[in-house]
């Protein structure tokens, strides 16, 4: 099994790159699934299929090729497969406000519902070996980040609060029901959740296992865009995610000479060098500007091709973590790997939010989390062939 997130600012061409992976390993003879995480799905759209067909598909594997499906949930099919209590009790809560019936169940439907969805699936696909590869076309960052984030909040959320809030609401709710006429939960709804939660055990392990899914970012070579791009890389690395390679989507091409796009060309390099030096070691893949939107099978193999050549996109194409951090005493540590090199070689510098390697003509950015911009002591020494960087504490203290 082999499971491949695309991710990365929203506009920056996901879906196109997802589905020409997708087109690829199935032509290289994997049995792939392209599932669509985000609300505004576009992979039919990418695909050039009828809207019709996905309508009357709600939301189920749909073949387009030999060996290749595409899934784009439909969120109303999924409240009434897995939400059907919780959606009905949420529901009532906004009702008992004064608020509209219909608008009480669409309010109803609350952020989380269909990552919790999706993640059913993968879950489900993986536990009975349906595909060889499954490729996620990720939402915009910030939603892809929080679909990551789930199986972790939820785990917390069923150990710690679920069995007490559960039974106090048992001893409450009888009680309440003679003075109050805002509903409680009734069991049926703790169930619903407790069945939810059940089956999406593993799933946490999955996505961390960089022998089973690796996340592979998306961006262009602008400046706004590569910087979202390294602080969804910094979180994806929190959150143990192997990322194996970063995607530069829209690039001039060489053959366009006309002096109008000089500069465009001159920024695209300079950007194009700074992903280098921002996610290096993970390799750069340079995507280029297609002259017409890649669409259908046939435009989506050409893209393929250019991103690709002759490599097996479902390869692994970076199999290590660049940097780790971790925590120990209440000091915060970055180890990164430098073989062969001395400490003599080797300058860190702090820069706002970040810290910068130089070694000799190799610069090296690590964007730091905000919750380390206020340490002000840090130290940095090489042991072996790593770099250690230790954030000491935080107040008025002294960088060295």
């Amino acid at each position: 099994m082999r499971i491949i997130l695309f991710a990365g600012k929203g506009g920056v061409g996901k879906t196109s790159v997802a589905g020409a992976t997708g087109v690829k390993a199935a032509a290289m003879g994997h049995k792939t699934l392209i599932m669509s995480l985000d609300i505004a799905h576009s992979l039919s759209d990418i695909f050039a299929l009828d809207k019709a067909l996905m309508d009357r598909n709600r939301g189920m594997p749909l073949q387009v090729d030999d060996g290749l499906w595409i899934q784009e949930l439909d969120i109303g099919e999924e409240i009434q497969r897995n939400w059907g209590e919780v959606h009905q009790y949420i529901a009532s809560l906004f009702n008992t406000t004064g608020l509209d019936e219909i608008l009480a169940e669409e309010l109803a439907i609350l952020p989380g519902m269909e990552e919790v969805s999706s993640l059913l699936y993968l879950n489900k696909y993986v536990r009975e070996d349906a595909f060889d590869v499954i490729i996620l076309d990720c939402a915009p960052t910030g939603e892809s980040l929080r679909f990551i984030s789930i199986p972790t909040a939820l785990e917390w959320y069923i150990s710690k609060i679920f069995k007490i809030q559960r039974r106090v609401v048992g001893y409450v709710r009888p009680i309440a029901k003679r003075f109050y006429d805002v509903p409680l939960p009734e069991d049926d709804y703790f169930k619903a959740l407790e069945h939810l939660f059940v089956r999406l055990e593993g799933i946490d392990t999955i996505l961390t296992d960089p022998a089973i899914t690796t996340v592979r970012m998306v961006t262009n070579p602008e400046k706004i865009v590569i910087k979202e791009t390294q602080r969804a890389f910094l979180y994806f690395y929190l959150y143990r995610m192997c990322v194996d390679a970063v995607l530069v989507n829209r690039i001039l091409p060489g053959s366009i000479k006309e002096a109008y796009f000089d500069d465009w060309k001159e920024a695209q390099r300079k950007y194009l060098r700074l992903a280098e030096e921002y996610f290096s070691p993970i390799p750069i893949f340079p995507v280029k500007l297609f002259q017409n939107e890649p669409l259908g099978k046939e435009g989506l193999a050409g893209l393929a091709e250019d991103i690709y050549g002759e490599r097996d996109p479902t390869g692994h194409f970076f199999k290590d973590w660049p940097y780790e951090f971790s925590q120990e005493d209440g000091k915060v540590h970055i180890k990164m790997k430098l073989p062969y090199i001395t400490k003599e070689e080797v300058e860190v510098h702090r820069l706002a939010d970040e810290i910068v390697i130089r070694i000799g003509g190799f610069k090296k950015h690590i964007l730091l989390p905000r919750h380390l911009a206020a340490y002000k002591d840090i130290t940095a020494k090489m042991d072996k062939d790593c770099l250690h960087i230790v954030f000491g504490g935080k107040g008025n203290g002294k960088k060295t």
